[in-house]
């Protein structure tokens, strides 16, 4: 630990290379990333985001954010920069009566839900509780109440954001609200976010999975079915399907009263004879937490993700031919979603019906590359049936990615946005939208 001449970082808790605490800020989810920071400022209030730039700017430093860390490229931990870490900002307050809850920018997702879930509350969150609130909400956020509630983003209420500039700034439907649209999905390009302010719902705290194992080799009619069902399926029903080493895995997951969930799954009868059959109920806790990586931060990992509006013949037989060694999947989406007008929000394509993801892991170096091609191969024939990309499974994809994810108006509005609050493009760790040339900003 140590102190920073200076009043604006004089405070700071600061951690060099060699300082205990170090390695464990700069582990990430994904053991390929071995970032070094310079430095890394860990921030207890909004003060101390403040400071931490002030310090970034002082000595030249590229800046990351980390939250809960599970970028696959490590966005988060700048390699001779300055890491904001904001783990330990992490306060929730719930005030039941009003459905709101506070967020500190470090909070993970296990935490909202633990604290909402007492009084039967919450609000969309991602299926991993061990995610990070800011990053997830601030490119969307999908999760198992989606299309129910709308995405994270969609229930946000307003934001404490810490700008490039260091100034700390509101941003909601009446106040900035330029800044509230481009936050609603546009990623960390805009500030430093310290506290979101969230809407909750009435959920209750049960919640029902259902499964169906088919073999690859004839599971097409089965997946059409399955495809056909999920445009019509009740909005507490989210339909998943995964594939892996031979399997095909078809379901949904339903968020509210088990019995109506096992009366849906009726439904499913017209699939076929699975191989196996799964159903479970569990409480709505246990569900956010069914897809925690056991393994924590020793595995690598890789990931390439499309948007699909249609699930053609041709995009279920591509996605049935997935590598071995990876995990195919896609999620519905609908609902909700679809209800809030496109041009609300910096989130785009709302108009999708499937998120597609083709990951990977494993924990030996040397297979990095077969891997990493193998999870490539896999999205890449599901490609030419896709209509974009969700920018939250963006990793290693660049301008291109970026362009995937939003549509031209969009992106140059995101880039004038970006240069009223970010001229400089301070925070470009990211999937990072530049700030417009100063002529085309006003």
């Amino acid at each position: 630990m140590g102190m920073i001449e200076g009043s604006a970082v004089a405070e700071l808790d600061v951690r060099y290379p060699g300082d205990a605490g170090y390695d464990e800020a700069r582990t990430v989810w994904n053991a390929m990333v071995d970032h070094r920071p310079a430095v890394v400022v860990r921030c207890r209030r909004t003060e101390d985001v403040v400071g931490a730039l002030a310090l970034a700017r002082r000595d030249g430093l590229e800046v990351g954010v980390r939250c809960g860390g599970h970028s696959v490229v490590g966005h988060g931990v700048p390699d001779g920069g300055l890491m904001i870490d904001l783990t330990s900002l992490d306060e929730v307050r719930v005030d039941p009566a009003r459905r709101r809850a506070w967020v500190g920018g470090g909070a993970l997702l296990g935490a909202l839900d633990a604290a909402t879930q007492p009084y039967g509350l919450a609000t969309t969150a991602g299926n991993v509780s061990h995610t990070g609130v800011g990053g997830l909400t601030l490119g969307g956020g999908m999760g198992w109440l989606a299309r129910q509630c709308g995405l994270a983003c969609d229930n946000v209420v307003s934001y404490e954001v810490v700008t490039a500039s260091g100034d700390v700034v509101r941003a909601s439907a009446d106040e900035r609200p330029d800044l509230f649209w481009a936050l609603r999905g546009g990623g960390g390009n805009f500030g430093v976010v310290t506290e979101f302010e969230f809407r909750l719902h009435e959920v209750g705290t049960r919640a029902l999975g259902v499964e169906l194992d088919f073999p690859v080799a004839d599971a097409v009619p089965a997946v059409v079915r399955w495809r056909d069902l999920s445009v019509v399926a009740p909005r507490e029903a989210t339909y998943t399907l995964g594939v892996h080493d031979g399997v095909v895995t078809l379901g949904f997951v339903w968020v509210g009263d088990p019995g109506e969930g096992r009366a849906h799954a009726a439904e499913l009868t017209s699939l076929g004879t699975p191989a196996a059959r799964r159903i479970e109920e569990l409480s709505y806790l246990d569900l956010q937490t069914q897809e925690d990586s056991t393994a924590g931060h020793a595995v690598r990992r890789y990931w390439k993700g499309h948007y699909l509006r249609d699930l053609t013949v041709g995009a279920i037989e591509a996605l049935l031919a997935t590598e071995p060694d990876v995990r195919a999947g896609l999620q519905s989406y609908g609902g909700a979603i679809g209800d809030v007008p496109d041009d609300e929000a910096a989130f785009s394509q709302r108009g999708t019906r499937f998120e597609y993801v083709a990951a990977t892991g494993w924990t030996e170096p040397e297979q990095d590359v077969a891997r990493i091609a193998a999870a490539r191969a896999s999205a890449t024939r599901v490609e030419p049936f896709a209509s974009g990309v969700y920018v939250n499974v963006l990793g290693d994809d660049g301008a291109d990615g970026v362009r995937r994810a939003y549509p031209p108006e969009k992106l140059a509005r995101l880039a004038a946005i970006k240069a009223a609050y970010d001229p400089d493009n301070v925070f470009h760790l990211n999937q990072n939208i530049p700030p417009a040339p100063a002529s085309l900003a006003r």
